[in-house]
C-alpha cells in the first residue's frame, strides 16, 4: 500500500508542479501589475506633495514679498499727518502680529503631516511579515486566496493613498491642504478685501491702499462736524475781491478793496483753525479762500478748469524744465531789453533743473541799417547768432548753455522800437512751452494776435522795463495818451501774466505786479572794480579824468535835465567840464543846444561803457528821471566811481551804495558835483560787489517770480502745494480767472482788425510776417501756416 500510495504522491507532486507552474505565471502577472500600481500611486502622491511645497512656498514668498514691500514704502514715503499715522501702523501690526504666525503655524503642521502621512502610506503599502510575502504552493485554493488577500491589500492601499487610512474613520483626510485652505480664508477674512493681494506684487498698489486709508481717516473726521453755509458780508467780500480788475479799470485801488475785504470779512467769527483739513493763514484774503473752498467742499462741488483755460499744456516727463525767455530787442543795439535777456539767458542755463532758449526778434536788412550802430547788417539769422554768443563768451567767465531762436520783427520809427510781426508763441514748440519769461510783456502784447500765453505755457512771467508812461508824455497830445496806454498796459498783463516783476517803483503799477531789481552787471565791470581797488592799495592813481555822462542821445534819456542844470547854475560849476558820450536820433539837436547855451559840454561818439577810454573818469553823472533802472549805473557803481543823480524811484536799489550821491534840487545837485570832485570813492564790500551781480540777480529773480517752486515742483513744501491744489479743485470758478480770459479774447478780437491795429499806431501789415521774413527765416507763408477755409 506504501508502494502504491507513492505514485499518486508523485502525480500529485507532478501535478502540483504543473499547477505551480501556472500559478506561478499567473502570480506573476498580478505583481507586475501590483508594482504598476505601486508606481502610478507613488508618483500621484510624489505630485501632490509637490503641489502642496509649491503652494507653501508661493504663502512664504507672498508673505516676504508683504514685509518687504511695507518696509521699502515706509523708508522711502515721509511720515504720513498725525491724523492718518493709524491706519497704515494699523495694518502692518496686523501683518505682523496676526498673519505671519499664522503662516508659520501652518508651516509647522504641514511639515509634520507630511511625514506622518508619508510614513503611513508606505507602512500601508510594505508587506506586513513572511506569510504575505510568500506563495503558499499547497493548492489553488491557497493561491487564490493570497490574490484575494492582495487585492484586498491593494484596495487598502488605495484608499490609505486617497483617504488617509488611519483617518478615513475621522473624517481627517488631507488635513494639511484643509488648514492651508482654512488658513488663506481666514487671512482674506481678516484682510476684510482680496486687495491686500494684489498689493503684495507692487510697492506702488500699497501706497494707494495707504493713500485710501488716509483719504478715509480724513473724511472721517470732516464728517464729524458741520461746516456752517456762507453769510451774506462774506458773500459781498468775495464779490468785491473777485471784482477787483474791474474796480481797477474804474480807478477803484487795490489797497482800498483789500481794506473793504478785510472789514467785510472779519466781522464773522468763523474760524478756520478748528478745519484741520486746510492750512490757516494769516491773510485775509486767503482766509475768505479757504473759508469758501470749505465750504465748497463739504458739498462735494469741485471745478478744475476755468471758462477760458485749455487742460492741455506742457508736461514734465524727463524731469527738465523748459525756460523760454521773450525779448523786445537784441544785439548789436546795446539798449538794456537786448543785453539784460542775454545775461538772464547765460545764468539761468547755469542750473540742472532747466533748459533755456532766448527769443529775439529778427530785422530784415532795411531795418537793421535803422536799429543797429555803424550800419551792421547780417543776412541770415545763423549769421546774427555767432555774433551774439561772441560778444557774449568774451564777457563771461563761463560757457554759456542756451538756444538762441528768432521772431520776424519790425522797427517802428514813430515808437522806436521793435515791434513783433504776427504771432510771436508760434515759434516756441509746443514740447518747449513750460515757462515764459517776457521783457517788456506790455510792449510784446500792444499789437499780439495769437495765442494766448498763459494758455500755452504753465507758468508766465513779465519783466517790466520802460517806463512807457514817462515818454508818452513828453509827447504832443502826451496826458490822453498815456492815460489809453496805462489801460491798455493793466489789460495785456492781466490778460497775459501769471505774475510781473517791475525793477522799480518808477514803472506803471500793473496788476499782479511785485517791485524786486532782478538785473545785474556785466562781470567785466566788477573785475575793472577790483583792478581799480587793487591799484589804489598798491598806491598807483586809480583815476586820472574827472566826470562823464553815457547814454543814447536822445533827449528821454536825460539829456533834457543835464542841459538845464548845466545851463542854470554856469557860474556856480565854472570849470567844470563834462565829457558827453552818445549817438541817437537827437545826436545835432542836443549837441547845437549845449554849443548855443556854451556849456562845458564835450560830445563823443557811443562806446561801449566797458571801453579802457572810460575806466580813468571817477564821477559817473546821470541826471535823467525817465529810466526805470539805469544799467550804466549799477555799471558805474561797479568799477568803483562816484554817481551823482537825481532821488527818483528808479535809483532806489543804487541808494544803499556810499558812493551813490543823490540830489533833489539843483543847488544839491552843484553840491554833490563839488563833494565828488574832491574827494576819493570808498571801495566796495565783497557783499556790495555781489548785490551788483548777476548771480544775485538771479536768485533775486527766481525768488519774486516764483520760478523756484515752479522748477522744484513744489516738493520742498509738499503741504504748501497740496493745500494749494485742494483750494482750487473746491473753490468757485475764479471771477478774476474768468475776466482775464475774456480780456485776452476781446484783445485778440480787436487786434485781428487791421483798421484798429493802424487808428492805434500799429506799423502796417505787422499781423502776419511778410514775404521777406519768410526768405530770411526760412518760414511758409502765412495763409499756408494758416489757412482761412470758406464755408
Amino acid at each position: 500500500m506504501e508502494a502504491g500510495a507513492s505514485p499518486p504522491r508523485s502525480v500529485s507532486v507532478g501535478g502540483g508542479f504543473g499547477g505551480a507552474r501556472g500559478d506561478a505565471s499567473a502570480f506573476s502577472f498580478l505583481s507586475k501589475g501590483w508594482r504598476e500600481v505601486r508606481d502610478s500611486a507613488t508618483a500621484d502622491l510624489r505630485l501632490m506633495r509637490a503641489r502642496a511645497d509649491s503652494l507653501r512656498t508661493l504663502a512664504d514668498r507672498e508673505l516676504e514679498h508683504l514685509l518687504a514691500s511695507a518696509s521699502t514704502a515706509l523708508a522711502a514715503a515721509p511720515p504720513p499727518p498725525p491724523l492718518a499715522a493709524g491706519a497704515p501702523i494699523a495694518e502692518l501690526e496686523f501683518v505682523r502680529t496676526r498673519i505671519q504666525p499664522k503662516i508659520s503655524e501652518l508651516r509647522r503642521r504641514y511639515a509634520s503631516r507630511e511625514r506622518d502621512l508619508g510614513r503611513r502610506v508606505l507602512e500601508g503599502w510594505a508587506p506586513s511579515g513572511p506569510a504575505r510575502a510568500r506563495v503558499d504552493l499547497s493548492g489553488i485554493t491557497a493561491i487564490r486566496n493570497a490574490i484575494i488577500s492582495q487585492a484586498d491589500g491593494g484596495e487598502r492601499w488605495r484608499r490609505a493613498a486617497w483617504k488617509g487610512e488611519a483617518e478615513v474613520q475621522e473624517g481627517m483626510e488631507w488635513e494639511v491642504v484643509r488648514m492651508i485652505r482654512d488658513g488663506i480664508k481666514e487671512f482674506e477674512r481678516r484682510s476684510q478685501t482680496s486687495e491686500i493681494f494684489e498689493g503684495l506684487r507692487s510697492t506702488g498698489e500699497l501706497v494707494e491702499k495707504f493713500k485710501s486709508s488716509l483719504k478715509s481717516f480724513n473724511m472721517e473726521s470732516q464728517g464729524s462736524k458741520e461746516i456752517p453755509p456762507l453769510d451774506l458780508t462774506e458773500i459781498l467780500a468775495n464779490l468785491v475781491r473777485q471784482s477787483e480788475p474791474f474796480l481797477d479799470q474804474l480807478g477803484v485801488r487795490r489797497d482800498q478793496c483789500d481794506r473793504l475785504v478785510k472789514a467785510l470779512y472779519r466781522k464773522q467769527n468763523h474760524s478756520l483753525s478748528e478745519d484741520t483739513s486746510l492750512p490757516v493763514n494769516d491773510n485775509s484774503s486767503d482766509e475768505l479762500d479757504l473759508r469758501i473752498a470749505s465750504v465748497l467742499q463739504s458739498t462735494g462741488y469741485h471745478a478744475d478748469n476755468g471758462l477760458w483755460s485749455e487742460p492741455a499744456k506742457y508736461e514734465v516727463s524727463d524731469n527738465k524744465r523748459h525756460v523760454a525767455i521773450v525779448t523786445t530787442a537784441s544785439l548789436p543795439w546795446m539798449t538794456g531789453t537786448a543785453v539784460n535777456p542775454l545775461f538772464r539767458a547765460a545764468y539761468l542755463a547755469k542750473g540742472t533743473k532747466q533748459d533755456v532758449t532766448l527769443v529775439v526778434p529778427w530785422l530784415c536788412k532795411s531795418d537793421q541799417e535803422l536799429v543797429y550802430p555803424n550800419s551792421m547788417t547780417f543776412s541770415s539769422p545763423e549769421e546774427q547768432e555767432t555774433y551774439i554768443r561772441n560778444w557774449l563768451e568774451e564777457r563771461l567767465g563761463f560757457e554759456s548753455n542756451f538756444k538762441i531762436s528768432f521772431y520776424p520783427g519790425k522797427f517802428s520809427k514813430e515808437w522806436r522800437s521793435i515791434i513783433p510781426a504776427g504771432d510771436t508763441s508760434q515759434f516756441i514748440p509746443s514740447r518747449e512751452a513750460d515757462i515764459a519769461i517776457l521783457e517788456e510783456p506790455e510792449h510784446l502784447n500792444w499789437y499780439h494776435h495769437g495765442k494766448r500765453w498763459t494758455d500755452k505755457f504753465n507758468h508766465v512771467v513779465g519783466v517790466v522795463h520802460t517806463n512807457y508812461l514817462e515818454y508818452i508824455k513828453r509827447e504832443k497830445s502826451g496826458a490822453l495818451q498815456a492815460f489809453l496806454v496805462k489801460h491798455i498796459n493793466n489789460w495785456v498783463t492781466r490778460a497775459y501774466c501769471d505774475k510781473v516783476l517791475r525793477l522799480s517803483a518808477a514803472t506803471q503799477d500793473l496788476p499782479k505786479s511785485i517791485i524786486c531789481n532782478v538785473h545785474g552787471v556785466n562781470p567785466k565791470f566788477l573785475k575793472i572794480g577790483e583792478k581799480i581797488t587793487a591799484d589804489r592799495e598798491s598806491g598807483d592813481p586809480s583815476f586820472s579824468k574827472g566826470a562823464y555822462f553815457l547814454g543814447k542821445m536822445v533827449w528821454a534819456k536825460g539829456y533834457r535835465e543835464l542841459i538845464d542844470l548845466m545851463s542854470k547854475h554856469k557860474s556856480d560849476l565854472e570849470g567844470f567840464k563834462l565829457d558827453v558820450y552818445g549817438s541817437g536820433e537827437d545826436s545835432h539837436e542836443v549837441q547845437t543846444t549845449a554849443r548855443k547855451l556854451d556849456l562845458g559840454l564835450n560830445f563823443f561818439k557811443g562806446r561801449d561803457h566797458a571801453d579802457n577810454s572810460l575806466h580813468g573818469y571817477k564821477v559817473f553823472i546821470n541826471p535823467s528821471i525817465s529810466d526805470v533802472l539805469c544799467t550804466a549805473t549799477a555799471e558805474a557803481l561797479a568799477m568803483g566811481k562816484f554817481v551823482i543823480c537825481a532821488e527818483h524811484p528808479s535809483n532806489d536799489f543804487f541808494m544803499s551804495f556810499p558812493n551813490c550821491l543823490t540830489y533833489k534840487t539843483s543847488e544839491e545837485f552843484v553840491a554833490r558835483v563839488k563833494e565828488a570832485m574832491d574827494r576819493e570813492p570808498q571801495p566796495l564790500t565783497p557783499e556790495q560787489r555781489y548785490n551788483l551781480s548777476w548771480e544775485a540777480a538771479t536768485e533775486r529773480f527766481l525768488e519774486y517770480s516764483d520760478l523756484d517752486k515752479v522748477l522744484n515742483d513744489e516738493v520742498v513744501q509738499p503741504g504748501q502745494a497740496g493745500a494749494r491744489s485742494k483750494l482750487r479743485r473746491t473753490s468757485q470758478p475764479n471771477f478774476s480767472d474768468i475776466m482775464d480770459g475774456g480780456l485776452a479774447f476781446a484783445h485778440r478780437c480787436l487786434t485781428g482788425s487791421e483798421v484798429l491795429r493802424l487808428a492805434t499806431g500799429a506799423i502796417p501789415g505787422t499781423r502776419d510776417y511778410d514775404k521777406q521774413h519768410c526768405v530770411d527765416m526760412g518760414l511758409l507763408p502765412p495763409q499756408v501756416q494758416h489757412p482761412v477755409y470758406g464755408w
